[in-house]
This record gives structure tokens, sequence and C-alpha cells, in this order.
């Protein structure tokens, strides 16, 4: 059988896909295996295939260097086993960065080297809605300065989203029962048009691989050990080389009560050894806790948790996280811009666009969510739709402060009483969030000349103080929350 390609020629960390034609008879995805070896120079890249039904098999491959590759497959059924060719890596497209890494403590970065600060929203199931509603979420994703959205791989059962889904992860129904050893191919195909879709808009899809919003409706709570690992196995043979995948091993693990945490470190590493690109992988808590001593937080040191996500309902700890865990921190939900009756739902537009400023100038980063009740009952955090509320521009407004900052922007100590990053000598950025100084005195350095700009983080201005400054200098602000002073150095 000859296997089939999207392209000879692939772009770095494109997708590259393998198509063969294989036996479909008896249960073709436990009984036939099969992988790829992909070869560039002295260096072999084993990759897992899978079956997408209908006799069809694919392996996919998100070649890392420029140049060209070999790959042979390797199978225990003989229709699959010892194709081999070839393609050639190109340079990356434009706004191709590769996948996301973590460059030290604090900070993220593209494989490339190019920055990355994490601007998340929430959307858990927008892709079990109908076509017409997933358009809309994507559209107003591009006009957003969201760049990571999580999404559960799972439909959820829960307040304001009560409606079956067209398609399941398994085959079968919630009537007749799932087939725990069948997947469905026409859910994957949709769940990855719409990771194709992101990726074109610039945003990462933070896979929420379980949750425990089903309440035995569907079970998918409450699988096995061996159907947690088998799902496990398919969906990172499917969907790792996306470039713009991460790992969520579960939103509100510790309300999931049949798991233990020997269950989600096995699940953490079965993630970390079948995902041979290395994604991005961490674990959200639910209980509104942040002393590590707790059972209800998962120990973020483990060697297989490349950063901290956390939910609390403010950042003040995201400083102690941070010397704690020595990994880059991402408060994804601090509670959510709306008006829904459960207190995690109903705070303002000012209060979330300041916790954003806060958990930034912490040397965190923060996650939106969006919960305005309406008639048809489609709420952003759950279905995804329109966002209404004020303070995506707000955030919008940050993003953009802070694109212009320093790439080494780090927390600075000094200054305790109020949050600050900066770069010392050159770069300062204080936030006051619901506090309103009459003035402020800044300890700029006596040697350097800076100019100073106080901005208004609510009605995004940016106001330059007359002249240059140095060493000590008092800032008369306008005695209202949510400022912030930004001082730079002059060349």
């Amino acid at each position: 059988m000859i296997s089939t390609m999207t392209s000879r020629e692939m772009e770095r960390w494109g997708l590259f896909e393998i198509t063969l034609e294989g036996p479909a008879e008896g249960n073709p995805y436990k009984d036939v295996s099969l992988e790829a070896s992909f070869r560039y120079g002295h260096r072999t890249i084993t990759v897992s295939g899978f079956y997408d039904g209908e006799g069809i098999y694919k392996i996919r491959f998100m070649p890392d260097t420029e140049g060209e590759w070999q790959y042979e497959t390797k199978s225990g059924t003989a229709e699959l086993n010892g194709h081999s060719g070839r393609f050639v890596c190109s340079k990356p497209g434009s706004g191709n960065h590769g996948p996301v890494r973590v460059k030290d403590a604090l900070r993220f970065q593209y494989e490339d080297g190019t920055p990355y600060r994490p601007f998340g929203t929430t959307c858990y199931v927008w892709t079990h809605q109908d076509e017409a509603l997933q358009r809309q979420t994507l559209s107003s994703l591009a006009q957003s300065p969201f760049n990571k959205i999580r999404m559960c791989l799972f439909p959820k059962r829960y307040s304001f989203n009560l409606n079956d889904p067209e398609h399941y992860p398994f085959a079968g129904s919630r009537e007749g029962g799932w087939d725990g050893e069948r997947f469905n191919p026409v859910y994957f195909a949709g769940l990855e048009a719409r990771i194709e879709e992101l990726q074109r808009l610039g945003i990462e899809a933070d896979l929420i691989l379980f949750h425990p919003y089903d309440k035995g409706h569907w079970g998918f709570d409450r699988m096995s050990a061996a159907a947690d690992d088998y799902y496990l196995r398919y969906v990172i043979a499917r969907l790792s080389a996306y470039r713009n995948v991460w790992w969520s091993l579960a939103n509100e693990f510790d309300f999931m009560k049949e798991k233990t945490m020997a269950d989600w470190d096995r699940l953490f590493r079965i993630v970390q050894e079948e995902d041979p690109y290395q994604h991005l992988r961490s674990i959200h808590n639910g209980t509104k806790m942040y002393d590590p001593s707790e059972l209800s937080i998962y120990d973020h040191s483990k060697p297989w948790v490349t950063h901290v996500s956390m939910q609390y309902w403010e950042l003040t700890p995201a400083t102690a996280w941070r010397k704690l865990y020595k990994k880059p921190i991402v408060v994804d939900e601090c509670c959510y811009e709306g008006n829904l009756p459960q207190r995690w739902g109903n705070i303002t537009g000012e209060e979330m666009t300041a916790r954003f400023w806060d958990g930034f100038m912490r040397g965190g980063y923060v996650g939106h969510g969006e919960t305005y009740l309406n008639d048809e009952e489609i709420v952003w955090w759950s279905k995804g739709g329109r966002l209404v509320g004020e303070s995506p521009e707000r955030i919008a407004f940050l993003r953009s402060v802070l694109e212009e900052a320093p790439a080494e922007l780090e927390p600075l100590e000094g200054f305790r009483d109020a949050p600050t990053v900066g770069v010392e000598g050159r770069y300062y950025l204080q936030y006051y969030g619901i506090h309103r100084p009459a003035y402020r005195e800044l300890p700029l350095p006596e040697e350097a000349s800076f100019r100073i700009e106080i901005i208004d983080t609510w009605n995004r201005t940016v106001t330059p103080l007359e002249g240059l400054f140095s060493g000590k200098t008092k800032v008369v602000l306008p005695a209202r929350p949510y400022m912030a002073i930004r001082a730079r150095a002059v060349d």
C-alpha cells in the first residue's frame, strides 16, 4: 500500500501526515499497532500512529529542524509495515514561531526564541456547540487580546450548559452505552479543525483532558484506570503534532473523587512519555487554597509539571508560588466577569482588569473568563459566542503595554507596598489597583535619566510628565483607583 501525505515539503513546526490503508475488521483501535521513525541525520524520533476509521490509519509528525527528513513505518500488520519516504522541512511561515516552551522560572517563549506571554480565556465546551456558535466564537477570539484558550475534550454538564453535543470522543451513545475501546473519528476531526483555526489566529489550545462536570451523565469522569490510559494514548497520537497544543491534565482535578494523587501522577507520566514534542503540561485545582501541604493542591514541583496552573480569587500568592515552585505561574481562574448567582462568576469588569494587572505585576500570568446571563443561556466561559464584558479591551491595553516592555521584565522586590515589574536601572512599571495615592515617590537611580508616564489602566490613557527625572522622584497622581506609573530610561 502506498503512503500518502499532505506535502513533500513541510514548514518547520508544521504538521506532516502519512495516510495508510489497512484492516478495518475487528477493533483496529486496539488490535493494530503502528508507529514511524523519523530521521534527521543521526537523530531519530519515534511517533505513534492511530486508526481514523474506515480502514484509514494516520501518522502525524511535527518536524523541528530544517532539511531533509526520512521516515519508515513499523507495524505488526503487513499492510502498514515498512513504508518509507522522505520530505524536506522548510523555513516556518509567517506567524509560525513553533510550540511554546518554558524559558525560565518566570517566562515562556516560543521555540524560535520569540517571547510569549499568555493572555488566556476560558471557553470550556465551545467545540461541543453547533457550527454557527463555534464560528461566532472564533470571530470573537479573532478580535480579542487572547492568545490562549482553555477548552475541554469531554463534554460538560453543568449550570447553563445542559445540552448534549452532537458528537462524542467515544463510539456509542448515552442511551445505548459507550464503547470504551473505540473512538469517534468524526468528533476528533471537528476538534482538529478548531485547533487548526486557533493556530491560524495565533492562539494556544490548552486542552483539558479530564474534568468532573459529568456527574455520571455520560460517565467519562469515572472511567477505569485502563480506560483513562487508553484514551490518553489515542489523544496524544492524534493531537500532539499540532504546535499550539498544551496539556491540562484536568480542570478542578480535586473534585474528581474517584482518582487519587497516585492516579494523577500516573496520567502525567503517560502524557510526558507518549508526547514526542513535550508540550506544556499542568493541572488545575478546584479548592481555592494555596498551601501545597493541603491534599487539594497538586505538587507542581514534580518534574513532569512544566508550569503552575492555579485557581485562586486574588493574586497576592503569586509571589509565594513563584518562590516555591520556581516555575512560571498562570492563575488560569481568578473568578469571572459577569453576573451569575455563583460568587465565582459575578465580579465586575474593573475587578477582572485589576486582577490581570496585579497578577502580571507580581511576575505571574492571569486568565480571563466571562459569565453574563442572557435569555439563550450562551455564556462565554462555557459555550463561547460573543464577548460582551468590559475587561477584554482593557486586557488588550495591558498586553500592548507589556509588549512595549523589555523581554527580561521581572518582579522587583524593592517595591514591597506596590507590585512592580521592571529591569533595574532601565524600566519600572508600578501598579496601585484599588488604592488611590495622591502621589508616589519613586527611588530612581541617580546615574540615569528617566521619562515618566502616568497610566490609567481602566480608561486606557498614558499621560507623559514633562522633563527628565533621576533619583528620588515625587510623582503626583490623580487619586483614582487603577492607576500605574511607568518610568523608562533615556538612552
